[in-house]
């Protein structure tokens, strides 16, 4: 075991090193854990617990740097439920642009379903108790696996903006009214808005149709709509990006929505969308936003950390203290199996990692 921490220990100082005068054809700067603030012996546990639960990757940055990466970071796979935090930048791009009213009701973005159709009293839901998946609105939805379904509230069991539940209805909706704003497709938005201005390598915007029940998704697609009528007539829409791609969507709102010389998601959008609304583990300081899951500063007026998960094994974090953003992939689609709880051992351990300050780096 100790020969094999020292293998690592060396590998990471050598790629690291190597790779910290010039950009790699990836875009990303390399630098090494002690620069970044890590110790490089904790962070060579890492390769081992990875490899036994069964990850794909995993990609550590500090201040837009790579001091730690693992697997494939270009290999794309199903981001599930991070889809929510993507669709937060487009929606602020609109709200700065005047063209979303958070306080807008569904009555008056005539929001309705099909039967049984929405109340009075649901329509009075506002597009921000929409985003804080807090609208109230227990309808059934496009891609609401067993387990939401079986916990959804009955109908009418909250008002508006009274109780979370972690709603996918509340989140197809919110792409809905996104594009009739906006004009054009969640995909194309992101492709046009997001990923050419951020350089993503591996989004190619390979559009598919939504395949017939019990055919296999085209490999190469890049998205695609679930549309399932018989629920709901607002569709979900899924993405495939490499650790990579996402990684520079992290960083994107590390830098509080800035990139090179661009404003290109508002950074008031960015505070409003991680400020703790529903309060879901008070212990672990665990909270939700807007389409993103926050963790409770432990001081006042510092900037909270904030996250996404997708079906708890897929995550996207942004940690705007230590200037860290962390990116964790599993092959969902090939059937592998991985235990979430490892995933909370694979975080405790980069941040077990983190050196006290000051360290040689800063």
């Amino acid at each position: 075991m100790k020969l094999f921490v020292a293998q690592v220990l060396l590998l990471l100082t050598v790629i690291s090193g190597c790779a910290s005068a010039d950009k790699p054809a990836d875009g990303f700067e390399r630098t090494t854990p002690q620069a970044a603030g890590y110790s490089a012996e904790t962070l060579a546990e890492l390769p081992a617990l990875l490899a036994e639960s069964g990850s794909d990757s995993l990609l550590l940055l500090h201040d837009g740097r790579v001091f730690f990466e693992w697997g494939d970071i270009r290999k794309k796979l199903l981001v599930h439920s991070i889809r929510k935090a993507l669709l937060s930048s487009l929606l602020g791009m609109c709200w700065a642009e005047g063209r979303v009213d958070l306080q807008a009701t569904l009555l008056e973005l005539e929001i309705d379903d099909i039967p049984p159709s929405l109340s009075d009293a649901e329509k009075r839901a506002t597009l921000e108790q929409v985003l804080q998946s807090r609208s109230g609105v227990y309808h059934a939805a496009a891609a609401e696996s067993e387990g939401m379904a079986r916990v959804r509230p009955a109908r009418g069991a909250h008002a508006p903006g009274a109780h979370f539940y972690y709603n996918n209805w509340d989140f197809n909706v919110a792409g809905h009214v996104f594009e009739r704003v906006a004009g054009e497709s969640v995909h194309d938005a992101f492709t046009r808005r997001i990923a050419e201005p951020l350089g993503m390598l591996d989004w190619q915007a390979r559009i598919v149709p939504q395949p017939a029940e019990g055919e296999r998704i085209d490999p190469r697609a890049d998205g695609w709509r679930q549309l399932e009528p018989e629920r709901s007539r607002y569709p979900a829409w899924h993405f495939r990006l490499s650790a990579h791609d996402l990684a520079l969507y992290g960083q994107l709102f590390l830098q509080r929505g800035r990139w090179n010389t661009s404003q290109l998601v508002p950074a008031e959008w960015i505070d409003l969308s991680t400020r703790p609304v529903s309060i879901l583990d008070e212990r672990y300081g665990l909270a939700y936003g807007m389409l993103w899951d926050v963790l409770v500063p432990d001081a006042p007026g510092e900037t909270p950390s904030f996250f996404h998960t997708g079906v708890g094994v897929h995550m996207l974090g942004v940690y705007p203290k230590h200037k860290l953003v962390l990116v964790h992939r599993v092959d969902t689609e090939s059937g592998r199996e991985f235990d979430d709880g490892d995933l909370y051992r694979i975080i405790r351990l980069v941040h077990s990692a983190r050196l006290p300050p000051p360290w040689s780096g800063e």
